[in-house]
């Protein structure tokens, strides 16, 4: 593993967790007039950077530096504060996060039902969450979700551009800087633009099997064909680095030409763009605005290590947030557990957002039940990428759980797992009279086979013969 990957071990108190006192709510102190980097840049620890450390048991100083480095960002839009967001880090030094994406479509889904999908995807842990909508009402429901959410959230601007027009084609460009400042003031706190995509990589694409799979991507690339002109994100990227300053709103620099399927991995088309998000990069950091890259969508085992390690050398270790990476392309309906295992190498080696994958992915939009079988599965490979990475205080719970699981102490072991409602359900429907919801054994093997009574009755008898070899001997 590349050496500048490994982050700090330089905590002072455990990360939190289950296993600690509620932290208190953020208390939005007012704007300051400078970005998170800025701030930090200036040597200014600010109270987001402060909240943001005891959340991960690191030193603010630590933070501070990792911010002014550009290493991590704290997404956390000046308007999206005053509605009670609560400060917390994506980058390698701190814990690895997921994102849940929710959102409607032309087809389904309104507001009530967007907001079920944030309750239950905060409350299973997710992290960050993105609005993805693409159909009527997209004003209303990102208002509402705004307003209910404590975890920031994302959106890709396009998405509601072209809705509001009858294709792409028609739009302007002065149309894509509008709808920026327009969710910016809304209170979006970071905000994936295809900026890396440029015309002269679309040929790269023509011998791919999936093409371009990015929805914003092959929007833009149809624009840029329609109008024979270049990306006007990536043209007008100094004015879109003015609107995401004066609301401190993070770059998510999308990954147009992230490959759609094992065929089209880590080819020229994807590697080209990745050299343009690394230039972007180090033009939104220049320009004082927090940056985070995308990627890399279908990748096979063996090529994530390289994945991971060629984003972080191009783009001067940016915070990556992960796709999947997808392993495998046989299974829909399974890909939540197809992504969750590419996801966890790339946690290992790196990643330090991984975008959840629900069953539904390929084949419609998640509902409610969608988001928690995606949110559970992405926050068990952000866990295991945690405790490969061996971060401070990652192990706590698992410890407190096996302890728990010895002791058969099942509340406290629902308590302590991912997904508490699960556990007791699956443990007291196959025991469901009273007596047994205590009992010291499971259903699988019972009070008879339950290897670890039985290890508990192999240490007393063990203790028992101890103590009689320890015993003095009487001479008659």
């Amino acid at each position: 593993m590349n050496a500048s990957l490994e982050p700090s071990t330089h905590a002072t108190t455990p990360a939190y967790s289950p296993l600690s006192p509620p932290l208190p709510r953020f208390r939005y102190a007012g704007p300051t007039g400078m970005t998170q980097l800025q701030a930090a840049r200036a040597g200014t620890i600010t109270p987001e950077m402060e909240y943001v450390a005891a959340r991960e048991g690191l030193p603010p100083e630590l933070i501070r530096a990792e911010v002014a480095r550009g290493r991590m960002v704290i997404p956390a839009n000046v308007n999206h504060l005053k509605l009670g967001l609560q400060p917390m880090a994506i980058g390698l030094a701190a814990r690895c996060k997921i994102n849940a994406n929710i959102g409607n479509s032309a087809v389904t889904s309104e507001v009530e039902n967007e907001l079920a999908k944030l309750r239950a995807a905060i409350e299973l842990g997710a992290d960050t969450v993105m609005d993805l909508s693409t159909g009527a009402g997209i004003d209303e429901i990102r208002q509402a979700i705004l307003a209910a959410s404590p975890v920031p959230i994302g959106t890709v601007p396009l998405y509601q551009a072209v809705q509001q027009v009858k294709k792409v084609e028609d739009l302007k460009p002065q149309d894509f800087l509008d709808i920026v400042e327009h969710q910016a003031k809304q209170g979006v706190d970071y905000m994936t633009l295809h900026a890396g995509i440029l015309r002269d990589m679309i040929p790269l694409t023509a011998g791919r099997v999936t093409g371009i799979v990015s929805r914003g991507g092959s929007l833009i690339a149809k624009w840029m064909v329609a109008h024979k002109a270049e990306n006007p994100l990536y043209t007008q990227f100094d004015q879109l680095c003015e609107i995401m300053r004066a609301y401190d709103v993070t770059w998510s620099l999308g990954d147009s030409l992230r490959p759609g399927s094992i065929a089209d991995a880590s080819d020229k088309a994807q590697f080209a763009e990745l050299k343009v998000l690394g230039q972007l990069t180090r033009r939104a950091k220049a320009l004082g605005c927090q940056v985070m890259v995308e990627g890399p969508g279908h990748v096979p085992m063996d090529q994530i290590p390289v994945n991971m390690e060629k984003q972080a050398f191009e783009c001067e270790e940016a915070p990556f947030y992960v796709l999947g990476p997808l392993v495998t392309d046989i299974a829909p309906g399974y890909d939540h557990i197809t992504s969750a295992i590419g996801a966890a190498i790339a946690g290992w080696y790196g990643a330090s957002m991984l975008c959840y994958v629900t069953p539904k992915e390929h084949l419609g939009l998640p509902e409610v039940d969608d988001v928690r079988q995606g949110v559970i599965a992405y926050k068990i490979a952000a866990h295991a990428a945690d405790l490969a990475r061996k971060r401070p205080g990652a192990r706590d719970r698992d410890d407190a759980l096996s302890h728990a699981r010895y002791t058969f102490d099942w509340r406290r072991q629902f308590a302590l797992a991912l997904d508490p409602q699960t556990a007791q359900r699956m443990h007291d429907e196959t025991l469901p009279q009273e007596a047994f919801k205590s009992a010291a054994f499971c259903s699988m093997c019972g009070p008879k086979f339950c290897s670890m009574k039985i290890t508990e009755d192999v240490r007393r008898l063990v203790e028992v013969e101890i103590q009689a070899k320890d015993q003095p001997v009487t001479v008659g």
